[in-house]
């Protein structure tokens, strides 16, 4: 899962994608065997699978920038070692690319043995039964102890026949993605403000408001700032913290129109409309708050696990905290991504695309690799809450990481949603009011019905 940044909110990524069918070799049984493999505890891969298997190749289709090509690159270098009869075809695609690709690939009968998932595709490819219920391969290997691996990973990627969230495994966690606060250490002890805590509920959005004004420097007194207190602010945070929501999906009901709601998107859009702090939409667009961070422009930002690694060679402090909690809740909340790897139901080397989704997903070897090359928080439990903790690189706040997924994180707004107009409608629309058109109250008040409308059309 990739860092995505719009004005004062995440872009979500909302993919329409279909799948229905996988080339493949040979090997065409659909029925697992007994896969009790790469379950060692050194930090080396062993081959354990025998020279008598035939060889073959799978295909591997993923998204993401060129650090994250380059970790995979590693990850299945290992994969290939542990089983040797395996080569694996591996495309990384752009993410604004990814939905494309794989509608061509599919069209012409090409489509990956593993690819990622996600979001609402889970739920329509699982439904639709394009994708490989995994249930009876987990129970065959020694890899799987679901007891060990984050509770709500695993849940995204369940389905009874029904709903998200219950049943068999349709897929496995590429990851768990707690969307932390980061800040600018560096900044904050040079104008002598304490830094943000770990610990959530002990800084609100008053005392972040207060840092950020501080923290946003305008030389030139034009009212455009050489450095901003905060970017990026998110919505989902700001909207959840503060007692709201975007819908209720037991009863179908969007709540945008609710006060809980647009008191927290007018919070965010005033850190630009009124107070200065945050950069505007021209701004963003003239230099976005990622690069800002980046430039050391920007005090207080966003960022994934999967940002580590460009952060590592930043020539400044920085360090990760709890996201601010609302003053009208003292809560504290933010969003909880996942990507997952899914095997297609056509794949003509089903076991070999679920021992390549697992090595990648469970293994601990490849686990190990995935949080030392900086790429996410391991999804076994005791690595993530032992040695990753303990390892000496930034950020010195890990904790904050596991905070978020054991407490305070929440699946994305479309995680258990069929299709995606109802909320694509709002973020194509929310402009309004980050631009100060109309307020959050009054925006939401008119988009409420039409949103409800698209959910009711196509959800129910």
């Amino acid at each position: 899962m990739k860092m995505k940044f719009k004005w004062s909110a995440m872009l979500l990524l909302a993919m329409t994608l279909v799948l229905s069918a996988c080339g493949g070799n040979s090997n065409s049984g659909n029925q697992p065997v007994n896969s009790n493999k790469g379950n060692e505890s050194s930090n080396q891969p062993s081959d354990e699978t025998g020279t008598g298997n035939e060889p073959v190749t799978i295909e591997f289709m993923g998204h993401g920038n060129p650090s994250e090509k380059s970790i995979f690159e590693k990850l299945i270098a290992s994969f290939e070692d542990r089983y040797p009869h395996v080569t694996v075809k591996y495309t990384s695609v752009p993410p604004g690319e990814y939905s494309q690709k794989l509608t061509t690939l599919i069209s012409s009968g090409k489509a990956p043995d593993v690819f990622y998932v996600g979001g609402s595709e889970f739920y329509r490819f699982a439904e639709a039964g394009t994708i490989l219920n995994l249930q009876s391969y987990l129970d065959g290997t020694e890899l799987f102890d679901q007891d060990n691996v984050w509770k709500p990973a695993l849940d995204r990627y369940r389905y009874n026949g029904e709903k998200v969230g219950t049943g068999d495994l349709y897929g496995l966690p590429k990851d768990v993605g707690p969307w932390t606060f980061v800040y600018n250490k560096t900044l904050f002890d040079e104008q002598g403000i304490a830094p943000p805590p770990a610990a959530a509920g002990e800084w609100t959005w008053d005392d972040m408001l207060a840092a950020a004004k501080q923290l946003t420097v305008d030389q030139n007194g034009d009212g455009r700032p050489e450095q901003y207190g905060v970017a990026a602010y998110t919505l989902e945070s700001a909207v959840w913290a503060n007692g709201g929501n975007f819908i209720d999906y037991e009863t179908g009901q969007v709540l945008v129109n609710e006060p809980a709601f647009y008191e927290a998107m007018q919070f965010v859009a005033d850190l630009t409309l009124v107070h200065n702090v945050s950069p505007n939409v021209e701004a963003e667009q003239s230099m976005n708050g990622y690069t800002r961070f980046l430039n050391g422009q920007l005090a207080m930002f966003a960022m994934g696990p999967w940002d580590q690694p460009a952060f590592w060679e930043l020539p400044f402090e920085w360090d990760i905290a709890a996201w601010p909690a609302s003053p009208a809740t003292g809560e504290t909340a933010t969003w909880l991504g996942s990507m997952g790897f899914a095997v297609s139901n056509k794949s003509n080397h089903p076991q070999e695309a679920f021992d390549l989704a697992a090595f990648l997903s469970l293994d601990e070897y490849g686990q190990r690799q995935n949080y030392e090359l900086g790429q996410a928080v391991p999804n076994l439990i005791n690595m993530a809450k032992g040695e990753f903790l303990e390892t000496d690189k930034a950020p010195a706040n890990r904790q904050v990481f596991l905070d978020i997924i054991e407490d305070y994180g929440r699946p994305d707004v479309p995680a258990f949603s069929k299709d995606t107009q109802w909320i694509d409608l709002f973020w194509q629309q929310a402009s309004r009011v980050w631009n100060g058109e109309v307020t959050a109250q009054q925006f939401t008040a008119e988009i409420q019905p039409k949103m409800q409308e698209l959910y009711d059309k196509f959800n129910k």
